[in-house]
């Protein structure tokens, strides 16, 4: 079976899964349990092979958590972060989940034990709470303990039957990781929630990651302010394979849930506490990675639009992240607040590629001046239009910004990538394929005029046209409209006349005919 396949047979399994033990639960809440199974079966057995390390005389859930030393504990929690005994992993608990009356209550036990047992060691923080939204004692797994045990034990074999075959280290890791981005995926376009909330998708997300690392063979790490379910960042691993992220993945995000989704998600793809540091809290109040800067490569969705406190805090004006710009993004527009600190916490050599509202490009007041403000600094390097419909739950057309402080040319580049040669319809969304994003990598790289796509344009013109960045103010519509030979239509027009006097001239004779 190849990998795509066993993929797509793995991703059938796990919607099966969700969809068959759901039942009264809504699934957009119930998602917690689906992904958390998931992910207590991935660590336990990613642990299990740590624990044996390919020798084959050793068998770690055989053991006794008794045989255990508190020097082997301490080892493997410096090196992956955390500990499970025997007695806690996810092949023993399941083996007799069917009888355990008390089996709520012991899965709480266990992931508690799990988050505890890295108190004290640097990965402290990357471990704690982990699985807090797994709350196994919740009523929306049912009133009674009955109830909530039975609707675990279908979870738990569930995920227990999912078919992952292959060597662990070369096949189920990337299958894991790839089947609990699919769950998100799949939450997200059906439960009526807004996915650009927290989930870009793939192909999307590809597009930017490549922006952001574009000919770099090396980068420091790798950051997003409005991390998500840390889709984008892993992007970076899953396809630059060549690229050296020295010190990793870097993310802030606000929402508790996205953010242990986030933190889930590392550990997923094999991404190891130490490479990874997502924080918790308002990237725009309260950021908390400005000692790890600069960044080599920014990547990031943040949400449109949205109100945050702007000049009602006089201090922030002061910032060194929006003082430069010499205004604040509106209050009820967000968006160039997490544009202007991204250009902060960027490096001198490095790129962010950020997903945006079309509106943040032509709209007037504080968004223009800043506007100027990047444009005079020539801090724009291409904006890129995409179609319409790529994003679920939302039908915005949306743009990409791709900054640089390493420009040598004061010119900005534009792409419209909204016609049909840069994405595909598939059932409800379009979606972009690995050949539109080529497409326009290409010209990205190339910065090569294509007639009604792609143009650059020196920043003198974008600064007599009052700093619009609109795309579609730029690169000239294809005019799809007939072309018409105008000596030609008038020879066919006197042709038309003449006839018709000539139609009169008969009339008139057979009435005078009829008449006499």
């Amino acid at each position: 079976m190849t990998s795509n396949n066993q993929r797509a047979e793995l991703q059938n399994q796990i919607w099966k899964i969700a969809n068959d033990v759901r039942g009264s639960v809504d699934g957009w809440d119930f998602k917690h349990f689906v992904l958390g199974t998931l992910f207590y079966r991935f660590i336990s057995e990613n642990f299990t092979n740590y624990i044996e390390g390919d020798d084959e005389s050793v068998n770690y859930p055989n053991l006794s958590d008794d045989v255990i030393t508190p020097e082997i504990k301490d080892d493997a929690i410096k090196t992956k972060g955390y500990f499970i005994y025997p007695s806690q992993l996810f092949v023993n608990l399941v083996k007799n989940a069917n009888d355990n009356q008390n089996l709520n209550t012991d899965l709480a036990a266990i992931f508690s034990a799990i988050e505890n047992s890295a108190n004290g060691y640097p990965s402290e923080e990357n471990i704690k709470g982990l699985f807090a939204d797994f709350d196994t004692t919740s009523n929306r797994l049912g009133n009674t303990v009955e109830n909530k045990n039975s609707r675990l034990v279908h979870v738990l074999n569930g995920v227990k039957g999912l078919k992952l075959e292959g060597d662990f280290k070369d096949s189920k890791i990337d299958l894991f990781g790839d089947a609990y981005e699919f769950l998100i995926h799949k939450y997200a376009a059906n439960a009526g929630k807004s996915g650009g909330e927290f989930f870009t998708p793939t192909n999307v997300s590809q597009l930017i990651a490549q922006l952001a690392m574009h000919k770099q063979e090396k980068i420091n790490k790798i950051y997003d302010p409005a991390a998500g379910s840390g889709s984008l960042l892993l992007q970076a691993k899953k396809h630059f394979d060549n690229h050296i992220i020295e010190e990793g993945f870097y993310g802030q995000e606000i929402n508790h849930t996205t953010y242990n989704l986030a933190r889930m998600n590392m550990f997923l793809h094999n991404v190891n506490y130490d490479k990874f540091h997502i924080v918790l809290g308002n990237t725009l109040i309260n950021p908390q990675l400005g000692d790890d800067k600069p960044f080599d490569a920014i990547v990031s969705n943040p949400p449109y639009s949205i109100n945050w406190i702007g000049d009602a805090d006089p201090t922030l004006i002061n910032d060194d992240r929006f003082a430069p710009a010499g205004v604040l993004a509106p209050k009820s527009k967000a968006d160039f607040a997490f544009v202007l600190h991204s250009l902060s916490y960027l490096s001198s050599r490095g790129r962010a590629a950020l997903v945006c509202f079309p509106g943040l490009f032509y709209r007037g007041g504080a968004e223009q001046k800043i506007r100027k403000y990047l444009v005079d600094n020539n801090y724009v390097e291409t904006i890129i239009a995409l179609a319409p419909n790529l994003f679920y739950g939302t039908s915005i057309a949306v743009t990409i910004l791709v900054l640089s402080k390493s420009k040598t040319e004061n010119r900005t580049q534009f792409i419209d990538a909204t016609g049909e040669d840069f994405f595909k319809k598939v059932t409800n969304n379009n979606e972009m394929m690995d050949s539109h994003i080529a497409k326009v990598m290409e010209m990205f790289d190339s910065k090569a005029e294509v007639p009604h796509i792609a143009t650059t344009i020196d920043n003198s013109k974008i600064e007599e046209n009052d700093y619009d960045l609109s795309v579609n103010s730029y690169v000239e519509p294809k005019n799809n409209r007939e072309k018409i030979n105008i000596e030609v239509l008038n020879k066919e027009v006197i042709t038309t006349v003449n006839k018709i006097a000539k139609l009169r001239t008969n009339i008139d004779n057979l009435i005078n005919e009829i008449e006499a």
